[in-house]
Parts: C-alpha cells; structure tokens; sequence
C-alpha cells in the first residue's frame, strides 16, 4: 500500500490558522490578503443547505473551486489569511482543512517525483544487486496455465485463484473500481477490461510543495502542457499494477489477474508522486458509488498525516482540527459509498507495526501546505486513525509472503485486520536473504520503464525487477513490487470474483452484491491461519549490502481471528463455492 503508499492528500493547517477565535466582523468581512492564495477543503454540516454553507465560504473571502453535494465537502480558494477562523465561526461548517499554497510554479528541469515519492512498498527490492535483466524465477515446479508468465505468479497459487478460474473467471458486468495513482488503460494486459468510458481523474498535477520543492513536476513536461492527465494514464506505475492484480485478462499474453474477465476502471484519486489528498479521495469514492462500481480498492492512506487524531497534545489546536477534519469528510464518504453497494477493500500499511498498540509517528504531517512546514515526531494513542484504511465498512488486508507467514513489513493488530492476501516478502527465502521473485508480478506501463532506463533501446529490460512478455508483435512489461499495496488488489479480485458468482440484478438496473454479504463470504471463505508457534516471527534480513536487520512482531488471538490473518488468508476457489 501507499500507506504512506501502497500510498495520500495534502491538507495542512498552520496553528496560527485555526487558533485565534473568529469575531463577528472576522466570519463577514475578508482579513488583509496574503501575498499568494491558499485551497483549503471545507466540510459542510451534516446536512446543511449547500446555498447557505456556500455563502458562508464568500462570507470568510473564500472562492468556491468545486463542490461534492454528495457529502458536503468543497475545495476552496482564499487570499484571506484569517479565512480558516472566520469560516469555522460558522453554525453551517463542520470542519476545515488546508489544501496547499497556490503560487507560481518555479522551473524544473525534470520530473523529480521519483526522489519524493513516498509509496509505502519500495520496488520490492533495494538498489543494490539489479542486474539479473528481467528473468523469471521457475523454481517452483507448477504446471504453467494459459498465461505465459504463470510460473512467477506463487500468489495465485496461495489464493487457489487458477483452480478458482475453472469455476468463475469474473462477469463484464461487474465493475472495480482502482482508486490510485491512475491506470495505464492502453497496457496491453489491461485494455480488453479497461473502461475508458466510466474512467475519471479527479486530481490536478501538483509542480512544487509550499517550500518549492518538486511534487508531480511542472506541468510543461506533460504532453499537452496540462496539469490535468487523461484518465488512462499513470506516471507513477502503482495504480497499473494494482489494477493487473485485480484483472489482467486471460489472453495468452503476460499474467492473469484474480478476477480476470471483470471491468476495470481507473477512478485517480492519487498524484503523480503518490501523495493522496481529501477532496480528490472524496470525490473517487461517491463517484464510485454514483457509477455503480461493485469494488474499490484502495491501496493508500489521506496525506498528510499517516494517523489522524483529534485530541493529540503534541499537535497544534489547528492540526488537530484538520485531522478531525480529515476523518468526518472520509467516513461520510465511505459511508456514501457503502450505501451505493460498494464493497470497500484497503491496504493495512506498510509500517511494521501493530496499529491496535501505542506508536511512533516522525514522518507526518509529510507534505508542505505552508512554507517552512514539515513533519515532526508524535506518539500516536490506538484511538488516532489511518484514513481510509481504518475507516468503518472497509475491509483492512494485511500481506503474506510465499511461506504464507506475515510480510515482514506488513502492519498488523487483532481487531485491525479482517483478512490477509498474498503481498509478496522478498525476504521470505531459506536463507533470508532477498529474491525478488517472491515479490508479485503485475503490469508495468512501457512509457516509465523508458523514462526509467530499466529497458534498453530494443526493449530488452536491464534490471532484474523488469519483465518482458511478448505476443507476435505486441510486447508488454511487467514489474516485481511488494506491500500491503499488493495484497489488499488481491482480496479485491476475490471480492469481484463473489459478486459476478452471487450477484443479481438490482432494483432500478444494474448488477450487484450487497457489500455487507461480500465481505461476510470473503471472511468465511479465507482460509484460517493461525499465529505462528510461540506467538510471534522474527524477521531476519540479510541486505544486498552486508547489514542484517532483525525484529519481532507478535500476534494476538486465535485460529479464528488474529492480528497477523484476521479471518485468514483469501481463498477464491472457496470463495466461489468449490
């Protein structure tokens, strides 16, 4: 998962922004302009008449950018450096969050989002040691299926999803939704299910931080100089593999995904650089929902705070706001969603940790919505939030490595994780030291393995986390990645996999599964797993650079429910009734 990434959405507040009591003339009448104008996602009462709340907006001197009726949630931009004090002063707003700093962008020389980019799993290997040049590991002994890279593809034999595939290879009917960093809808492993029709990106390419710092990069080096990508691209190469994972067809070309004949569309909530903000999030899910979509997942967590907490004394009165903020908005539109008949499937994070204990935050918030803002160290209570993961209706999946044990980076908790799927542990070898074949494999866009030089000028990949297939003339690429980011696209398929088999035509059209009854069958099909002996792994990593790294997690409960398996590990032949 971004979780961090896989995966995130910029909203900072200053503390001076939220810490002085808005007077009567201040909730009227605009403060002395600042010298650059800011955005900042504003979240409507529950119920509020939108006229009326948007009044109030204009009132504190605020220019309304869009707005989500659905759930109340608007962003907005302001000159007025009192505007968050005199809009909160209103009985019609819930919350306010600062979006970023609107201003010129500086020149770039080129895209640096590959230095910034925070996603949560790394490329499923370090740097060191990458020159195999793309081949596949066929250690294992497995009969190959239809699809010629079957033989890297251990995942789906943990899940028994090319058994499952027998029964139930998915229904066109059924729509996934990827919210992510965008999908690479021409890839030749994805474009037979990719809707380019339903697809949307609701984000805007960021060029620089409050601190000039390069996000997504300027927006001249896009091909038609527009900050807005089409909604078949992805610059960054998660959303594209999550989107494999959960549906790459059965076409004698590359891998199959889980769920490999339903429709895939592409609903970009998450930047270039794989930050995911608020507005773009809110946005993704009720469109989700207005659409029809059956399944979303959602590999990421809502930048800039990895927990949101709303009574911590190591945060400002105004960060605490807008990480209050951060989790109404989210929850009203997840609770949208889940209403619409969406089952909500989410990557657990990345952060080796139990997220039902007392924890360490250093890294948040991790994004600069005002100059000279960065992130600090906080203790984080198990009462703080990673949003949407955390998030009511939404199923957390933590990762399994190919000995089926937890991923060493794979966060856990007993109550947290409600299933495990296969993510992938480069380090779960005999000997502990890396393979980048127990990675997952899925699609990779050719446009970034140039960019990237990991394919040489015949297309031949140099680096050993690259694989090429080809079909006649038609070549694809595919990349090694690991993560919770892999693992929760997984559960998804089977998700899909439950409602093109269960489900029935709805009231009014359409076709769908109550999401309450997918998740109650993705549970009860996932095969229980038991905490390891003693109660606990220690992960030993011997590192391409001679260090070795040694920890401990320990899991809670029992066969039935644990923090490492949750209900177990997703299992798509039993999910489809075999």
């Amino acid at each position: 998962m971004k979780r961090s990434i896989v995966i995130a959405s910029a909203v900072v507040l200053t503390a001076a922004a939220l810490t002085a009591p808005a007077t009567t003339a201040q909730a009227q009448v605009p403060a002395v302009a600042a010298e650059t104008a800011s955005e900042y996602v504003v979240l409507y009462k529950e119920g509020a008449d939108t006229a009326e709340a948007q009044k109030a907006v204009q009132a504190a001197g605020g220019s309304i950018v869009k707005v989500n009726t659905a759930v109340g949630v608007a962003t907005v931009s302001t000159t007025n450096a009192g505007f968050a004090a005199a809009v909160t002063a209103s009985p019609l707003i819930e919350g306010v969050a600062h979006n970023r700093v609107i201003g010129h962008a500086p020149a770039v020389n080129a895209r640096a989002k590959s230095a910034l980019k925070k996603a949560v799993e790394s490329r499923a290997v370090e740097k060191e040691g990458r020159n195999h040049g793309g081949q596949i590991n066929k250690k294992w002994g497995k009969k190959p299926s239809a699809e010629p890279l079957d033989e890297a593809q251990w995942d789906l034999d943990q899940m028994k999803a090319n058994e499952a595939h027998k029964y139930e290879t998915g229904d066109k009917r059924v729509l996934v939704g990827i919210l992510d960093t965008g999908v690479d809808g021409t890839h030749p492993d994805i474009a037979p299910n990719f809707s380019n029709r339903l697809s949307r990106n609701f984000t805007v390419d960021i060029p620089v931080d409050a601190n000039g710092d390069p996000v997504d990069g300027p927006c001249e080096d896009e091909p038609d100089q527009s900050c807005n990508d089409p909604a078949n691209v992805d610059e960054d190469g998660h959303g594209t593999h999550v989107a494999s994972s959960i549906a790459s067809p059965l076409n004698k070309l590359g891998i199959a995904g889980v769920a490999p004949n339903v429709t895939i569309v592409n609903i970009r909530a998450g930047q270039d650089s794989g930050y995911f903000f608020l507005q773009p999030s809110v946005d993704a899910l009720t469109y989700a929902g207005d659409i029809g979509v059956d399944v979303v997942n959602m590999s990421y967590y809502i930048d800039p705070w990895l927990f949101n907490c709303v009574d911590n004394p190591a945060d400002s009165p105004a960060a605490q706001a807008e990480q209050a903020t951060i989790i109404k908005a989210t929850q009203r539109a997840l609770n949208y969603a889940h209403r619409k008949g969406v089952t909500l499937v989410g990557a657990a994070g990345n952060e080796a940790i139990d997220y039902t204990k007392t924890n360490v935050d250093s890294g948040s918030p991790d994004f600069a919505s005002e100059p000279g803002e960065a992130a600090y160290e906080r203790t984080i209570p198990p009462s703080c939030v990673s949003m949407p993961g955390e998030g009511e209706h939404v199923i957390s999946v933590a990762s399994t490595g190919i000995s089926k044990r937890k991923s060493y980076y794979s966060s856990f908790g007993n109550g947290y994780i409600d299933v495990a799927a296969p993510g992938g542990d480069t380090y779960d070898t005999p000997g502990n030291t890396r393979d980048v074949t127990r990675a997952t494999l899925s699609a990779y866009p050719e446009s970034l393995a140039r960019a990237n030089e990991e394919i040489d000028e015949n297309g031949v990949p140099t680096v050993d986390y690259v694989v090429r297939d080809c079909k006649g003339s038609t070549c694809a690429y595919y990349q090694y990645l690991q993560g919770t980011s892999m693992a929760s696209p997984r559960a998804a398929g089977v998700a899909a996999l439950i409602v093109s088999k269960y489900g029935r035509p709805q009231w009014g059209g359409g076709f769908g599964l109550d999401p309450d009854v997918v998740e109650a069958r993705l549970k009860a099909s996932a095969v229980k797993t038991p905490c390891p002996p003693g109660g606990s792994y220690t992960y030993t990593r011997h590192l391409p650079a001679g260090n070795t790294v040694t920890v401990t997690h320990t899991c809670e409960g029992n066969t039935l429910r644990n923090g490492f398996y949750g209900s177990g590990i997703v299992n798509a032949l039993k999910a489809v009734g075999h």
